[in-house]
C-alpha cells in the first residue's frame, strides 16, 4: 500500500495535466499525461526536488511539412525546451536522471512505426546528453497514463486498454496526423501563417 501522499489517484487529482506538445517544470505538483504511441520523458534534479516532463508525438520535425506546429510536436524541439527549462530552473545536468514512457503500437494501421521511432530517438537522446535512464516502459499495444512526482522523482505508469473511450480519441487524432504527414506538403504560392 502506497502512502496517502503517493496514492496514485490523489495525485492525479492534484496534477498538472500535460497535452502532445506540452512539457511542464514543477517542484510542488505532480505532471501527468495519457500516451499513446507518443513518448514523454521525465527529467528529474534530486537535490532541487525538481521534475520535468514532456510529450511529443514525432522524434523530429518532418522537413517536408513546413508547418509551424510539427515542431512543438517533435522530440527534438521538446526534449531541447524540457532541458533548457530545467536548467533555468537552477537544475545541473549533471545530476538529471530520467524515466520515459509511451511508444505504443496503438494504431495497427500506421505504417511509420511511430511508437517505436519515438523510444528509439527518447534512448538515443538521453545516451547523447549523458543523462542516465533509470526507468522505461516502450512498446506494446496499449496506452499509458504517466504521472510524474517532484518530492521523490517518482513515476507511475498504467497501462490502459485501448478500446476505451477517451483512447479511442487519442487513436483517431494519431492517426489523423499520420496520414497529414503522408500528404504532400502545400504549394509553394500559398502563404502561411507566422507565429510569434
Amino acid at each position: 500500500m502506497l502512502p496517502t501522499d503517493h496514492d496514485p489517484k490523489e495525485l492525479e487529482r492534484r496534477a498538472r495535466n500535460i497535452n502532445p506538445g506540452g512539457w511542464a517544470v514543477e517542484s510542488e505538483r505532480p505532471i501527468t499525461t495519457l500516451l499513446g504511441s507518443c513518448v514523454a520523458v521525465c527529467l528529474y534534479d534530486p537535490k532541487l526536488r525538481l521534475a520535468g516532463m514532456n510529450h511529443f508525438l514525432l522524434p523530429s520535425r518532418t522537413a517536408s511539412s513546413g508547418d509551424d506546429a510539427d515542431v512543438i510536436l517533435a522530440g527534438d524541439y521538446s526534449m531541447e525546451v524540457l532541458l533548457n527549462t530545467m536548467l533555468n530552473r537552477g537544475a545541473a545536468k549533471q545530476r538529471l536522471v530520467a524515466k520515459a514512457f509511451g511508444g505504443g503500437t496503438i494504431v495497427t494501421s500506421i505504417l511509420m512505426a511511430i511508437g517505436q521511432r519515438n523510444a528509439e530517438f527518447a534512448r538515443e537522446w538521453l545516451e547523447r546528453e549523458g543523462i542516465p535512464l533509470l526507468a522505461q516502459d516502450f512498446g506494446g499495444a496499449w496506452s499509458r497514463k504517466v504521472i510524474f512526482t517532484p518530492d521523490g522523482g517518482d513515476a507511475f505508469c498504467r497501462r490502459l486498454p485501448i478500446n476505451q473511450p477517451a483512447m479511442q480519441e487519442v487513436v483517431a487524432a494519431e492517426r489523423d496526423y499520420e496520414q497529414s504527414l503522408l500528404r504532400p506538403s502545400r504549394p509553394a504560392g500559398e502563404k502561411k501563417i507566422e507565429l510569434f
